[in-house]
C-alpha cells in the first residue's frame, strides 16, 4: 500500500487560504471557525497553527493573495491606448468591480480594530502600493493628464486613504462617511488628481452604503441616514 504523499508547509498554507476564501464568502468570516477551515482541507488544528497564528492572520494573508493574483496595476500597465489619469480611473473601476475581493475586504473591516493587524496592513500598503501609485502618477505627469507638483506625496497618501475611511478605524455614521468621501474627492481634484469619474463614484458610494448597513461596518446609523445620503451623493 502506497504511503500518502506528505504536503509541504507551503502547500498546507495555500490550501488553508483557498478553503478560507471559499468559507468566508459562503458562510461569512465571523461564522467560519478554524475547525471549519481545517475540516475542509482535511488537516488538524495543529497544522493550522504551524502556518498561521490566528484566523485574523488568514484574512490578512488572503487579502494580499487575492490582490497579487489579479493585480489591477499590472492590468492597466500595458494599456498603451490610455494616458496616466485614464489608467488610474480604470484601475479604480477594476478594483471596485471585483465582487469576491470586495466581499472579503468588507468582512476584513472589523479585524482592523486590532492595532497589530492595522499596523501590518499600513506597512504592507506602503511597501507594495506606494511604488505602484508613484509609477502611474509619474506617467500621468509626463503625458500631461495629471497636473500636480506633489507626485511623491500623493503616492504616499493614496494607500492610506482607505484606512481613514474605514469605520472600524475611525468610527463614523453613513452620513459622515459620505461627507469624508466627498472631501477626499474634492481634495484630490484640487491637488491636480481628479480620480473619480461617474463610474468610480457610483462604485464607491455603493460600497459606503454596504459597509455601513452590514455588521462589518459596526457603525450606528441615524434614522435619517438615507435622506442624508441622497443629499451627500449630489455634492460635487
Amino acid at each position: 500500500m502506497a504511503r500518502p504523499v506528505k504536503k509541504t508547509p507551503e502547500e498546507w498554507r495555500k490550501e488553508i487560504l483557498n478553503a478560507a476564501q471559499n468559507l468566508f464568502i459562503s458562510k461569512g468570516y465571523e461564522e467560519t471557525s478554524i475547525s471549519d477551515i481545517m475540516d475542509t482541507v482535511g488537516g488538524a488544528k495543529g497544522m493550522f497553527y504551524r502556518c498561521f497564528q490566528s484566523k485574523e492572520e488568514v484574512m490578512y494573508a488572503l487579502g494580499n493573495q487575492m490582490f497579487f493574483e489579479d493585480n489591477p496595476f499590472e492590468t492597466v500597465r500595458g494599456r498603451d491606448d490610455l494616458n496616466g489619469l485614464q489608467k488610474i480611473r480604470l484601475l479604480l473601476t477594476l478594483n471596485q468591480s471585483d465582487a469576491e475581493r470586495n466581499q472579503i475586504n468588507m468582512q476584513a473591516v472589523p479585524i482592523l480594530k486590532d492595532p497589530h493587524i492595522l499596523a501590518a496592513a499600513v506597512a504592507e500598503n506602503r511597501r507594495v502600493l506606494t511604488p505602484l501609485w508613484l509609477e502611474l502618477l509619474e506617467e500621468g505627469k509626463q503625458d500631461g493628464s495629471i497636473k500636480t507638483e506633489y507626485i511623491k506625496e500623493l503616492s504616499e497618501l493614496l494607500p492610506l486613504i482607505n484606512f481613514w475611511l474605514m469605520p472600524s478605524v475611525f468610527p463614523t455614521t453613513e452620513e459622515e462617511l459620505y461627507h469624508k468621501y466627498h472631501f477626499v474627492k474634492e481634495m484630490l481634484a484640487y491637488m491636480g488628481l481628479p480620480l473619480y469619474d461617474d463610474d468610480t463614484t457610483t462604485f464607491t458610494e455603493k460600497f459606503i452604503t454596504d459597509i455601513t448597513e452590514t455588521p462589518c461596518g459596526h457603525t450606528s446609523m441615524p434614522e435619517n441616514a438615507g435622506k442624508n445620503k441622497e443629499k451627500g451623493g449630489n455634492q460635487s
